[in-house]
Parts: C-alpha cells; structure tokens; sequence
C-alpha cells in the first residue's frame, strides 16, 4: 500500500470549490474551440459552399480540375457526370463530386 490517508483528505469541501473555479478549468478548452471554429472550421464551409453552387452552375465550355489533378474543358453535363475534353479529341467522363476547382471560361487566356 503506497497510497495514504492523508490524499484522501482535501483543503476545502467539494461544495466550497464552485462552479467558478470549475468554468476556469474547461475555459481554455473553450478558448481553443471557438479559435478554431472560427479560424479552421467557418473559412471552410464557405469555400465549400461556394465550390457546390459553382459545380451546380456549371456549363459547357467551363474549365475544371478534377480531384486527381485532370485539367479539362467541360463539354457535356448530365446530372451526375460531366464529360471533359483534356486533350483535342480526348474525352473523359467524370463524376460531379471530384471536381475540385471550377473557373468560367468568360476570358480569353493571355496567351493566345
């Protein structure tokens, strides 16, 4: 037996250390959660969100990279399935939900 008495003894009563002391406890944990909550969490949804309704609004002729890196121009939406042409005469369907990036093609590119 390595345990004494005396460390189940302590200085106050338990009714004696209050709510207070315990909020102070969990008040960092708090502090952290809301950080990343509004840090982390919050920025996320909203670039989410704004990636759904560009995939929602999406048309023949946008430009889109796949999740696995495939840079296309789209020239077929179905409900679930989009069909790109990444390369001239070569045409990949793709499932809506990998698409990673949507930009309008509204500009002519720099280049040409």
């Amino acid at each position: 037996m390595f345990a004494t008495p005396a460390f189940a003894q302590t200085a106050g009563s338990p009714a004696a250390a209050g709510g207070f002391e315990a909020f102070l406890s969990f008040a960092p944990l708090l502090l952290v959660f809301i950080a990343f909550y509004f840090l982390m969490i919050r920025p996320q949804q909203g670039r989410m969100k704004q990636l759904q309704n560009a995939i929602a609004a999406l048309k023949k002729g946008d430009e889109v990279t796949t999740a696995g890196g495939l840079i296309g121009k789209v020239t077929k939406v179905d409900d679930k399935v989009v069909e790109l042409e990444i390369a001239q005469g070569v045409r990949v369907k793709v499932i809506k939900s990998t698409l990673a990036a949507v930009a309008v093609s509204g500009a002519k590119p720099a280049n040409d």
